[in-house]
């Protein structure tokens, strides 16, 4: 290896060009500017992959044509002080974008590591041949099961040479996530503490969340089913009638019912106006009282540990989580500034317990995130485990 441990060349790949929202930027950007603070030589990499997949905002449409987003991410790396550290490759057009452009082969070559986040970007040859490549499984569950029904997505997982996943629960008694054969670890969203300075709580505010009703299809193994955050909002639609007309939901997506909760009386708030800049995003969460959320049935069911880099930003804000358990009450401290439910009886006594002691949940819930989700030691303990990553199984324990 180039460099000790303590400085090493890192390509992030992730989704911002072609996913020009806050959300998406916030949760990739923090691995970047998180590397770049432990001293590391970090660059941003981005691929089109092979079909049109640029989301424009402003037209709402899906195209090949990435202008928007290389305007958009420009805009958002320069004010995270990345300015001159990403490039998009452009492979229907052969195409290199961005102010590494020039740069990015000869830094692929000498790279020491790369961090594929979400595994949302083709492995071309400049990146092939990193000599240590981490996978980073953001959607656990639905990960393995893709990799399990489909040869081409388990070839590009086995590519890389070390495996980790926001499901924390992988492996261990009780938590149903397939296995998929690969040796995956556990890690969780890094969250930039200076770049979400606590605010004064907002106790007369709304319990708010951000989300997309059904992301994509329900998938199947093994006859059981894994679906979406729609089929476990159903148990929670009384949440108004039982607490008061408090709750928000900025939600996206051509199913989202928003007539329908609104009767149930939910205020419903356009998505794309919170979440096309990445700091209007973080203004809505600054004037929200807390988050109230349910995770995809997919995460729940299994028990796979998953937690929310959405609940970890309110979080960082000082502002309280009443947020459905998927068995990361496991790992994480609750109660204090976390409150986890599985049914709506419990939800109803978490939203009591937030408004009676709002100030103490506020300190709790920035306190949880200094202590498990500081950049700094989570991205550390995952550049340890990758470039020492442990023995793949065999296939004959797949």
């Amino acid at each position: 290896m180039r460099h000790g441990v303590s400085s090493l060349r890192i390509v992030v790949m992730g989704y911002v060009v072609r996913g020009p929202l806050a959300g998406p930027t916030w949760h990739h950007l923090q691995y970047v500017r998180g590397l770049a603070d432990l001293g590391h030589d970090v660059w941003f990499l981005e691929d089109s992959d092979d079909y049109a997949s640029c989301y424009d905002p402003a037209q709402q449409t899906v195209t090949a044509d990435p202008s928007y987003g290389l305007a958009y991410a420009q805009r958002v790396f320069d004010r995270f002080g990345l300015g001159e550290r990403w490039c998009y490759h452009d492979a229907m057009e052969k195409r290199w974008h961005g102010p590494a452009a020039p740069r990015m082969p000869e830094i692929c070559r000498s790279a020491d590591l790369l961090i594929n986040v979400s595994g949302v970007n083709a492995l071309r040859p400049w990146v092939a041949e990193i000599p240590h490549r981490a996978l980073i499984d953001t959607d656990p569950v639905f990960m393995q099961v893709d990799i399990l029904n489909d040869g081409p997505r388990r070839q590009f997982a086995e590519s890389h040479t070390a495996f980790f996943t926001f499901g924390e629960s992988f492996g261990l008694p009780g938590c149903t996530m397939p296995d998929d054969g690969l040796p995956w670890q556990p890690t969780r969203q890094p969250v930039l503490l200076d770049a979400w300075a606590p605010t004064p709580g907002r106790p007369e505010g709304r319990y708010t969340t951000v989300m997309l009703w059904d992301s994509y299809d329900v998938r199947e193994w093994q006859g059981r089913q894994y679906g979406m955050k729609s089929q476990e909002m159903e148990q929670v639609l009384d949440m108004p009638a039982r607490c008061g007309p408090r709750f928000e939901m900025a939600v996206g997506g051509p199913t989202a019912p928003h007539d329908r909760l609104a009767q149930r009386g939910w205020h419903v708030a356009d998505p794309l106006a919170i979440t096309c800049d990445p700091w209007d995003y973080q203004a809505y969460i600054t004037q929200s009282k807390a988050e109230f959320s349910v995770a995809k049935h997919g995460y729940v069911t299994s028990g796979s540990g998953w937690f929310s880099e959405r609940s970890a930003s309110y979080m960082a804000l000082g502002r309280p989580v009443v947020v459905q358990d998927t068995g990361f009450s496991r790992h994480l401290p609750t109660g204090q500034g976390l409150l986890a439910f599985s049914r709506i009886d419990e939800a109803v006594a978490a939203v009591a317990e937030v408004d009676a002691n709002y100030g103490r949940h506020c300190e709790a819930a920035r306190a949880v995130i200094e202590s498990h989700f500081d950049a700094r030691q989570v991205l550390a303990r995952l550049i340890e485990q990758a470039v020492t990553p442990p023995a793949r199984k065999t296939a004959h324990n797949i």
